[in-house]
């Protein structure tokens, strides 16, 4: 468990987040829908459920789905991560895996913030709040810039659904995996101060 995670008064862990990869095999992707169509309600709707979101490959260049789901304490996470009736789901997905089901457990947004074998304090919640923001406003005005066009050059035509979805993709993506973990080591003395 997190060194530096929060508790509430009953001394469980106060949010958590999982994040789910699973690289499917490039004949089974519509198998693997149907069967992230079945598995999706059943996290929401699990005791502490806060939030799910699934990121999608990009046909001709990943097949990698990433699953991010946050619980309002790791008690509430472990409790589904652990549950019969997930295990029994996995086993029936298995098949379609082109390797094994692969996640990792931090709680809250603080995975971003400090590094997995940090002793120190986690920073205040203010700063938090405004690195993420100084991340997010660019990010939000700048991926639809590029992203739209992008779709249009391909010859996807102008939905609106489908290109925020390919944005909020591209925005959460780019949060998680190439600005963060840079941006947070640059003003980690701000941050920690």
């Amino acid at each position: 468990m997190d060194q530096n995670a929060k508790f509430s008064s009953t001394g469980e862990t106060l949010g958590a987040t999982v994040v789910i990869t699973h690289r499917v095999r490039d004949d089974r992707q519509a198998d693997y829908e149907k069967w992230m169509k079945e598995i999706g309600p059943l996290c929401r709707s699990a005791v502490g459920s806060l939030d799910w979101q699934m990121i999608r490959p990009v046909p001709g260049f990943s097949s990698t789905y990433t699953v991010i789901v946050r619980f309002d304490t790791i008690a509430h996470l472990r409790a589904w991560t652990e549950s019969p009736i997930r295990s029994q789901l996995i086993e029936r997905v298995k098949p379609l895996l082109a390797s094994d089901d692969d996640f990792f457990i931090r709680s809250g947004l603080d995975f971003w913030f400090t590094p997995m074998e940090a002793k120190t304090q986690v920073p205040a919640r203010w700063r938090q709040s405004l690195v993420t923001w100084s991340v997010i406003y660019p990010l939000v005005l700048g991926v639809p810039m590029i992203v739209s066009p992008a779709l249009r050059l391909l010859g996807i035509p102008d939905h609106r659904l489908f290109t925020t979805f390919v944005v909020t993709g591209t925005t959460v993506v780019l949060m998680i995996y190439v600005i963060m973990p840079h941006y947070t080591k640059l003003l980690k003395r701000w941050l920690f101060a």
